[in-house]
Parts: C-alpha cells; sequence; structure tokens
C-alpha cells in the first residue's frame, strides 16, 4: 500500500509541501475537500489575530513582573554571604531593575518625566491617577532611582500580596499593602511614597474620558497630616490609551463588586508616548482637615488632566505623538 508521503512523491507532478501536507490529512480524517476548510481556519486566524494580539499583550507586564521576581531570588542566592555584612545587599539589584524599566519605558513608550523639580529633597506623599495598571508608577520610580538615586516606596492593594512569587520583589522595592501606620512610618523615615487614592476601582472603571473615582476616600490626606509632609500630585498623559479594560461592560462591574479582586479583562498593551507631570507640590498645613486636603488634591489632579490630556483619550492619537515633540513650556 502506498503512503500518503510516497503517493505525494510517486506522482508525475511534484507538490508542494502544503498540498502534500493537505492530501496527507485528507487520507488520514476522511474528510474531503479538506483544503477548503483549512483555507478558512486560515482566514479566520488572519482576521482575528489583531483582536487576539490586543489581550495578549498586557501579559507582558506580568512576564516582565515575574522575570524582576526571578532575578531578585537569584540576586538573593548570589549575594547571601554578603547580606550579613551590608547595610542594604540590595541596592545593586534594585538599580539593575530600574535601568531594564526605564528603558522599557524609553523604548515601548518614549517614556518622559516631567516637573523633577517639583519632588521636595525630603520625604513626600507622591498621588497617582490610577490607569489599568500602574505602570507609569514603575517608570516613575525607576527614573527617580537612575537619575537621582532615591527610592520611592509604593502602596499597592492587599491582593497583589497574594499574587505567588512576589513577595521578595514587593519586598525589595519597598512596596507595601497600606495600613496607614506603615504609611506614616515610611514618611517619617524619609521617603518618598507613591499611592493610588483611586485604587483598583479607578483602575478598572474609569475611562477615556480620565474621571477621576476617589469617591469619599481621604486616607492618604490623612496620611500626609499624620506625616507633615506635602502631596504631589502625578498625572501620566495617555495612561489610559497603553492599556484599556472591559470595565464598561455591566457583567465584569457586578463580578468585581461581589469577589472584590481585579477580574476585568484587559487588551492594548499599544506603545503610545507616555508622559508623567509632576504637579507643585500641596504642602502640609496642621490647620488643613483632612476632608479639606483630599478635595484639594483632587482638584490639582484634575487640573493636571485638564492641562495635559486631550479628552476623550484615543488610542490612534496617543501613537502618534511618538512623533511629536512636546512643548517646553509643560
Amino acid at each position: 500500500m502506498t503512503g500518503g508521503n510516497d503517493s505525494c512523491i510517486a506522482g508525475p507532478v511534484p507538490m508542494s509541501y502544503l498540498t502534500c501536507l493537505t492530501y496527507i490529512l485528507q487520507e488520514w480524517t476522511g474528510v474531503e475537500h479538506i483544503g477548503d476548510y483549512l483555507s478558512y481556519v486560515f482566514y479566520l486566524v488572519w482576521v482575528l489575530f489583531p483582536l487576539t494580539l490586543v489581550f495578549i499583550l498586557p501579559g507582558v507586564l506580568v512576564i516582565l513582573f515575574y522575570a524582576s521576581a526571578l532575578f531578585v531570588h537569584i540576586y538573593k542566592r548570589k549575594n547571601e554571604l554578603k547580606e550579613a555584612y551590608s547595610c542594604d545587599v540590595w541596592v545593586g539589584a534594585r538599580e539593575m531593575l530600574a535601568t531594564l524599566w526605564d528603558g522599557h519605558g524609553r523604548i515601548w513608550h518614549g517614556y518622559e518625566l516631567h516637573g523633577v523639580e517639583n519632588i521636595p529633597e525630603g520625604p513626600g506623599l507622591l498621588v497617582f491617577y490610577h490607569g489599568a495598571t500602574p505602570v507609569d508608577c514603575i517608570y516613575v520610580m525607576a527614573r527617580l532611582l537612575t537619575t537621582m538615586k532615591r527610592q520611592c516606596h509604593a502602596v499597592a492593594d492587599n491582593f497583589v500580596f497574594r499574587i505567588p512569587g512576589l513577595k521578595l520583589l514587593l519586598d525589595v522595592h519597598g512596596i507595601i499593602p497600606g495600613p496607614r501606620e506603615a504609611c506614616v512610618s515610611t514618611l517619617k523615615k524619609g521617603h518618598l511614597l507613591a499611592i493610588y487614592p483611586g485604587g483598583v476601582r479607578e483602575a478598572l472603571f474609569s475611562d477615556e474620558t480620565y474621571t477621576i473615582l476617589w469617591g469619599n476616600r481621604k486616607g492618604f490626606a490623612q496620611v500626609a497630616i499624620d506625616a507633615k509632609v506635602p502631596i504631589i500630585p502625578m498625572f501620566t498623559q495617555n495612561v489610559r490609551e497603553g492599556i484599556r479594560t472591559l470595565g464598561g461592560l455591566k457583567i465584569f462591574r457586578s463580578l468585581y463588586e461581589r469577589v472584590r479582586l481585579p477580574v476585568v479583562p484587559l487588551y492594548g498593551g499599544f506603545p503610545v508616548k507616555l508622559r508623567t507631570f509632576i504637579g507643585e507640590p500641596i504642602p502640609y498645613e496642621p490647620n488643613m482637615t483632612a476632608e479639606e486636603l483630599a478635595a484639594k488634591t483632587k482638584a490639582a489632579m484634575q487640573a493636571l488632566i485638564e492641562k495635559h490630556q486631550k479628552i476623550p483619550g484615543n488610542i490612534f492619537r496617543a501613537l502618534m505623538e511618538r512623533f511629536q515633540t512636546q512643548k517646553k513650556d509643560d
């Protein structure tokens, strides 16, 4: 009996590899005209590939997080003996990862940081508008460490600390779950501390209109008052165009309200232009209440958004801004 491969070769006219493969599959499956089915499948793959890609690209950030976590574990093994004799054995690891993340921001987003002169020499509370991911905060932390040799700590949601494999990475970079006492203690030690008042809710359910979803949250303001430090508002242009969410669908909103976990799908990962703008510090005033300070911070954030973001956000426009130069007065 002649096999499929033999019949491909034995014919008077040699078949192409694709035709031969189609012939073999047709013999194995018994399905006639299987070539037509394959052509239809290939067409669907070609049509749906861009849609699939926008859901795959955000996973690159997850890969980078775990690559960073793997690096710090390897670094720990290589420096276990030095740890007993060094005041901070993690300096090298932090600077290496900061350089890598800063490079990622420069290459993928043409990342820029404006208004560094507004960051105080001492402690301060950096308050961010929350995009779909905290990637802009990571870029700020990396840029401050590489250019100013200043480590910025940050507050993350509790669920982040339950993600397997990231604990050491979070500890090395001073990421804390955010009890008020821990935040105040960090600031009183002279560190910068980054926080997102809008939290996961703002990350998932704000949209291209850049609506601030802080509700009545004023805990961050109370932290600044207790630590007697200024608040520095921070906003990243186009942060909603890089990665977006499906938070506008009611099913995901309802699911989040039930489980209180970030179960809303993300899509995008587009190489849009990102610029972080640092607003003028809001100084500590002993007579100002937490409610007043929170309202003042929200107003300052809204002013930054109105000044630096075209609303509604547009992905194509954000991509084209990679080829535009920023005005010096910004």
